[in-house]
């Protein structure tokens, strides 16, 4: 049986607290008399300029085992430099689809054609849970409508029966065996197949063994299916993390080490002025807030909320870009504008955002000053900025900063003597070979050295005071391009700071 949606067009929009939302004709079942299952099929087109979420009602009656969608749409031809159809899903189920998820089952985004969900299963980006009767609605997300509109034929099939045993979810622990203090690498920002990456959890996990890593961060966008699907992974050896990624048209922010099944909305943008509140979410579910990439290209990509939210924002992400560089100058005037007003600066981090092979997981890795291998710990280290970014685990760097009566202070601090106080600035490097050293200050570039040697170990020194340099921080880069410009980072550092606050 098919139905046709009405044009978008030709209905009114609403905002529901947040992005503009439009409900089209929908799917209606009736209790079944006898049958196993039913399909029903609706069609309907979305013109240019359509809201960022459209919502088809679905009307499930009493005794549905299983709720299964599939979908598809049309992808004409466009002009160059032009953006074709796009269509992202998801689903809410009988509690509504009000602004902050009390009804989300789940997202795949543009990742997946079907998915269902039952008692004792789901497809991975969804939750498991009782099919409950209700008006349930499939979230279409136009990310982007070519000229000629959108055309999709969206098909919701209900099975009858006895639900299956409810699942109970089993996270991974809050702590790994550790080395007490110490320096532990871990990658942030990472996809399974519970979003649109190709890798399985434990897929991931040997790779983050392989690659150095103490711990990770599950990072699914707009989902939070993943999170019971991480605890064989974790053992004494690797902390898991667990997360998302907030993907909002107006940007994307890492929702790092939240509480288990904390789910953060995404459906607003910036001028709707609803960031905030999810910020104070994911502090309260106990996470960091990491705006990611903040200045990628692709739509949607480039952070547009500010910084007067964030613990940390991402610098580095995946292998080294022109946007990285971009992100790392922007980064670097924050911490000059934190000197001129006397307020918090805003600690860098990297992570690979790894989806499917070729990416590689751990490139980069931040480096983290944690008292031992345990969320709280690894969280406290990155909120302080006691970390650095490194390419790979083969990347060491010991950097800090010391006053002439013994006074010391390492990545992240403050080393607190007079203005005019002469001050040692150290850097130790190893696995970095024919890497070039530079040391930047809120004046810039102050001390250039290298390139070191094939061994790829070596030791710099820089004498300088606090009234010269407010704070300073470790780049190591690789060769110049051929242009001339700065090669790709091999490693960079948070600032020590100088001088009394």
């Amino acid at each position: 049986m098919c139905e046709d949606a009405r044009d978008i067009g030709r209905r009114g929009l609403f905002v529901a607290g947040a992005a503009a939302a439009v409900t089209v004709a929908g799917v209606g079942f009736a209790a079944a008399d006898g049958a196993d299952r039913e399909t029903r099929t609706v069609r309907g087109t979305l013109p240019t300029g359509s809201p960022d979420f459209v919502y088809v009602p679905v009307e499930v009656p009493r005794g549905v085992r299983e709720l299964r969608v599939s979908y598809t749409y049309d992808r004409p031809a466009v002009p160059a430099g032009t953006a074709g159809n796009a269509l992202d899903i998801g689903l809410f189920d009988e509690r509504g689809t009000g602004l902050g998820g009390r009804g989300f089952r789940g997202w795949s985004g543009g990742a997946r054609g079907e998915f269902f969900v039952r008692a004792d299963d789901a497809t991975p980006g969804y939750l498991p849970g009782p099919v409950r009767p209700g008006t349930w609605h499939v979230a279409l997300g136009p990310y982007t409508v070519a000229p000629q509109g959108l055309a999709y034929e969206l098909t919701v099939t209900l099975s009858y029966g006895e639900p299956g045993a409810a699942v109970r979810p089993v996270y991974p622990p809050e702590r790994a065996r550790g080395r007490g203090r110490a320096w532990y690498r871990g990658d942030c920002y990472l996809h399974s197949w519970h979003s649109d990456g190709r890798r399985t959890p434990a897929g991931i996990g040997a790779l983050a063994r392989a690659a150095g890593l103490d711990f990770v961060n599950t990072s699914e966008h707009n989902t939070t299916s993943g999170h019971a699907h991480w605890a064989d992974v974790a053992g004494d050896d690797l902390l898991v993390l667990l997360g998302e990624e907030v993907t909002t048209r107006n940007g994307h922010v890492v929702a790092l080490g939240t509480d288990p099944g904390t789910f953060v909305d995404w459906r607003y943008r910036a001028r709707d002025d609803r960031f905030g509140r999810f910020a104070r979410r994911i502090r309260r579910a106990g996470g960091l807030v990491v705006p990611a990439h903040p200045h990628a290209t692709c739509i949607g990509c480039a952070w547009k909320f500010g910084f007067g939210e964030a613990d940390a924002v991402e610098v580095w992400n995946g292998p080294w870009t022109a946007d990285d560089e971009v992100a790392l100058a922007a980064w670097d005037a924050t911490l000059v504008a934190s000197v001129r007003t006397g307020r918090g600066w805003l600690p860098a981090m990297g992570s690979s955002d790894a989806h499917r092979d070729p990416d590689v997981v751990g490139l980069p890795q931040t480096v983290v000053l944690a008292d031992d291998l345990t969320r709280g710990a690894v969280l406290a280290g990155l909120r302080a900025g006691r970390s650095y970014v490194a390419e790979s685990k083969d990347v060491s760097l010991v950097f800090g900063v010391s006053g002439g009566r013994g006074e010391h202070a390492g990545i992240g601090e403050r080393l607190a003597v007079g203005r005019d106080t002469p001050v040692t600035v150290r850097l130790e490097v190893s696995g970095a070979p024919g890497c070039t050293v530079r040391l930047v200050t809120d004046q810039g570039v102050l001390f250039t050295g290298g390139p070191l040697p094939a061994s790829g170990t070596g030791t710099v020194e820089w004498r300088t005071t606090p009234a010269y340099a407010a704070y300073v921080r470790a780049e190591v880069r690789h060769g110049t391009t051929a242009s001339g410009a700065p090669g790709a980072l091999a490693a960079f550092t948070n600032p020590v700071f100088l001088g009394h606050a």
